[in-house]
């Protein structure tokens, strides 16, 4: 078994569904997205042995949605705006503390 590429691997769903039902990106997942990986950047933890931040494809949780997920803790959050991304990363990337209030 190798050592892990990355501390933390982050996905976030950016799934839109044909259809119109409910999916991450009615929610604005794309610019949390793009938020995210900016903060990750500025905060000089992006790399090798640090954090990635990654689209995903539908997590097939749409009704709990918009969602991410860190590996390889396998932590499923929920988020509204970038207050709860700005928690995630302070609590849970930077501190290794869950942020409780926003699991799935």
């Amino acid at each position: 078994m190798t050592d892990q590429y990355y501390q933390y691997h982050v996905f976030i769903c950016l799934n839109e569904r044909e259809d119109g039902a409910q999916c991450c990106s009615q929610f604005g997942a794309n610019k949390i997205f793009d938020y995210m990986k900016q903060k990750i950047k500025q905060l000089n933890l992006r790399g090798k042995g640090l954090v990635r931040i990654n689209r995903s494809g539908c997590f097939d949780r749409c009704e709990s949605g918009p969602l991410l997920v860190i590996y390889p803790d396998a932590v499923w959050y929920q988020f509204i705006d970038e207050s709860d991304i700005d928690e995630i990363v302070d609590s849970h990337i930077l501190n290794k503390k869950v942020v409780k209030r926003l699991l799935v």
